[in-house]
């Protein structure tokens, strides 16, 4: 398997929480564990595949550490990169903009070259809008939402991760 990085801030509750679930399930030793409010561009651009942790914040953006190295990002070549985005939400709380911060960054991303994997199935969720929608009934990675779906959260974990596993080859 390529070389694989999984970035989230490890200063973020539910994201720390959903991202260690996915390291347990993506198999630790298979992952570089990177804390997104420390990334650099040298340190970004060593892995193949990325696994990118991102919340939404506020009325859909994205967390300020995101947000403040969009510019290194808005001038790197990903071309030949893959990455698998998830993000968390709350689609009652906030459902004009549901995990926005997925959407953001993929096509932030696709716009650099990379190619964006893990898409995943829209049905379950209802909510009003999100930039996280892409294809007919797809996100571009997997949407959690903890605060209304909790118990929701371990399958689709291991589901998406197992999609991961064939697309990281």
């Amino acid at each position: 398997m390529s070389k694989t990085g999984i970035f989230y801030s490890f200063h973020t509750n539910k994201t720390s929480k959903v991202s260690e679930k996915i390291i347990e399930a993506f198999g630790r030793e298979n992952l570089e564990v990177v804390n997104a409010e420390e990334v650099d561009e040298e340190n970004f651009l060593k892995f193949d595949n990325y696994i990118i942790g991102v919340a939404t914040w506020w009325d859909g953006e994205l967390p300020n550490y995101w947000d403040e190295f969009v510019p290194a990002i808005e001038d790197l070549d990903l071309s030949g990169k893959k990455f698998a985005i998830y993000g968390l939400g709350d689609q009652k709380g906030y459902p004009e903009n549901f995990n926005d911060g997925v959407g953001i960054f993929a096509e932030l991303v696709e716009s650099r070259g990379a190619t964006v994997v893990g898409h995943t199935s829209r049905e379950g969720y209802t909510y009003e809008g999100s930039r996280a929608e892409c294809g007919d009934n797809e996100f571009y990675g997997l949407c959690i939402d903890q605060e209304n779906q909790p118990r929701l959260t371990k399958g689709r974990v291991e589901k998406w991760v197992e999609s991961l596993k064939k697309e990281f080859k």
